[in-house]
C-alpha cells in the first residue's frame, strides 16, 4: 500500500528537477501522475519512466491550463492532487535597477500567474472529488531577502506564498488543503546552470546554508509527498520551509 494509492496527481514542471523527482516519488507511492511540462521530449521520457501520462502545457496560457485538467479527467476520471511547481529564474532577472519590464513580466507570468491559473482551473476538479491537496512551490526568498538579487523571482514567490495562504483558508471547509512549499537552494539544472555561468554568485548562496550544502531534488520530493498525503491532513495555509536551516540562521558556521 502506498500513501497515494488511487490518487491522481498533476505536476507542472515535471520534466526535470523537483518536479521530476516528485513524479517518481508519487508514482512509487501509488499515484497516477500527469507529467505536465512544455519540454515535450523530456516530459514524454519522464511519463514513460513512471508509467504516467505526459501533457504538453504552457502554464502561463489560460486555455492550455484549462485543457490540462480536462485531459486529466478524461484519462483518469478526476484529480486529487495539484503540485504547481513550474517556474523560471532567468539571468536577466537581477537587480531592480537593471531588470527590464519584459523580464519582470515574463517571470511573473510563469511563476505567479501560472499558479493562479492552475488553482483557478484545478480547484473545481478537487471539489468534484470532495477534497484534495494543492502544493504550490514558493521559495525561502518569499520569507526573507535574497542574497543574490532576482527581483521578479522573489516578488513572484512572495505572491505564491500569499495566494496559497488565502486559498488554504478559503477552501478549508471543503477539505481542500493548500500549502506553500518553500525550498532553499536545490541542486537542480537551474542551479547547475547558475554555477556554470557565475560560480561566485552561486557560492554566495551556499555560504548562507547552515547545513553547508544544497538540497537534492529527492529531499524536496519527500516534503511534497508529505503535503500531498494524509500524513499532513491537519495542515493548510502553511508556509512549509525546507531550507537547510536558512530561515533559522543569524550567521552560519564557517
Amino acid at each position: 500500500m502506498g500513501r497515494l494509492d488511487n490518487k491522481v496527481a498533476v505536476i507542472t514542471g515535471a520534466a526535470s528537477g523537483i518536479g521530476l523527482a516528485t513524479a517518481r516519488r508519487f508514482a512509487a507511492e501509488g499515484a497516477k501522475v500527469v507529467v505536465a511540462d512544455f519540454a515535450e521530449k523530456e516530459g514524454l521520457a519522464a511519463a514513460n519512466e513512471i508509467g504516467g501520462t505526459y501533457v504538453n502545457v504552457d502554464v502561463a496560457n489560460e486555455a492550455s491550463v484549462e485543457a490540462l485538467y480536462e485531459k486529466t479527467e478524461e484519462i483518469y476520471g478526476g484529480v486529487d492532487i495539484l503540485f504547481n511547481n513550474a517556474g523560471i529564474s532567468p539571468a536577466d532577472d537581477d537587480s531592480i535597477l537593471t531588470t527590464g519590464l519584459d523580464a519582470w513580466r515574463r517571470v511573473q507570468e510563469v511563476n505567479l500567474t501560472s499558479v493562479y491559473l492552475c488553482c483557478r482551473y484545478g480547484i473545481p476538479y478537487l471539489q468534484k472529488r470532495g477534497g484534495g491537496s494543492i502544493i504550490n512551490t514558493a521559495s525561502f526568498v518569499a520569507v526573507m531577502g535574497s542574497a543574490t538579487s532576482q527581483v521578479s523571482y522573489t516578488a513572484s514567490k512572495g505572491g505564491v506564498l500569499s495566494m496559497s495562504r488565502e486559498l488554504g483558508v478559503q477552501f478549508a471547509r471543503e477539505n481542500i488543503r493548500v500549502n506553500a512549499l518553500c525550498p532553499g537552494p536545490v541542486n537542480t539544472p537551474l542551479l547547475q546552470e547558475l554555477f556554470a555561468k557565475d560560480p561566485e554568485r552561486a557560492a554566495r548562496r551556499l555560504v548562507h546554508v547552515p547545513m553547508g550544502r544544497f538540497a537534492e531534488p529527492e529531499e524536496i520530493a519527500s516534503a511534497v509527498l508529505f503535503l500531498a498525503s494524509d500524513d499532513s491532513s491537519f495542515m493548510t495555509a502553511s508556509t512549509f520551509l525546507v531550507d537547510g536551516g536558512i530561515g533559522g540562521a543569524y550567521v552560519t558556521p564557517l
